[in-house]
């Protein structure tokens, strides 16, 4: 049974959290059913929010690289 775990800036979803999640989980699963062969529920998705603060790339993190554009 696939377990994706999928790490995503918070505030990417802000706007509808739900609905996105949503969206992203149906897309994962689907390209899982092809490539596999197993039903969805036989694949799990899990979220894991991060703040924009708390994510770094490199040694900056993803609040200020977005403030600064």
């Amino acid at each position: 049974m696939p377990f994706v775990n999928i790490r995503i800036v918070k505030e990417a979803i802000a706007a509808d959290p739900a609905g996105k999640k949503a969206q992203i989980s149906k897309a994962v699963t689907e390209a899982i059913i092809a490539a596999t062969g197993l039903t969805k529920n036989q694949v799990w998705v899990v979220f894991e929010e991060v703040a924009a603060r708390d994510w770094y790339v490199g040694d900056t993190d993803v609040e200020t690289i977005r403030a600064k554009r």
